[in-house]
């Protein structure tokens, strides 16, 4: 019996050996993501700013009627309750919540209190060397890699250690490395480039 578990013991220890090495040597797998951590740049994302499409929940302390669900619209204003439009485009949820705060106490309400939180993002967009390329909706924490899964995964020519990432807003797309942490954000344009062979 302790021959049994001698051996059991050995076979395990040398499959372990034998998946580290070929790790180590990088012949897992002939598609390969970088595991290395994002850059100092890439993990400070800065703080959400608003855009036209995130529909957001305003609530108004104490005034139901003004409470509700309200879209950013294309030109990044939010129409609310008495008040008519906010801007919120370019804002943060704090920004945005200050900024309703002094609309409403200009004549409408004393010690307004607001709160905001985004219900729905605007969506990100995948295009290039991945099966199924399109607008897909944003989730909290998206990254590149979760989010070439949900476009079905990197086709058979797709570079798997680069991304080319194109702002909500900015002029161009930039390159970051593709690493499992690298962060999309709602707008996105990402595009997986193709390898050279």
């Amino acid at each position: 019996m302790r021959g049994y578990y001698m051996v059991r013991m050995i076979a395990a220890l040398a499959a372990g050996l034998f998946i580290i090495g070929c790790v180590s040597t990088g012949t897992t797998s002939e598609v390969s993501v970088d595991l290395a951590p994002a850059s100092q740049e890439l993990r400070e994302v800065s703080e959400y700013r608003l855009g036209s499409g995130d529909r957001l929940r305003v609530i108004v302390f104490g005034e139901d009627a003004l409470s509700g669900e309200y879209t950013v619209d294309g030109s990044g204003a939010v129409s609310l309750p008495l008040i008519g439009e906010v801007r919120a485009g370019g804002l943060t949820l704090r920004e945005f919540q200050r900024a309703a705060e002094s609309s409403l106490s200009e004549g409408y309400l004393n010690d307004p209190r607001v709160s905001a939180e985004v219900m729905n993002f605007r969506p990100y967009y995948i295009m290039g060397e991945v099966r199924e390329p399109g607008e897909y909706p944003f989730t909290s924490g998206l990254t590149v890699v979760n989010a070439v899964a949900t476009a079905g995964g990197f086709s058979y020519r797709a570079n798997t250690r680069r991304v080319f990432i194109k702002r909500a807003g900015a002029a161009q797309e930039e390159e970051f490395p593709l690493t499992v942490s690298t962060p999309v954000q709602p707008g996105d344009t990402i595009r997986i480039g193709e390898r050279f062979f």
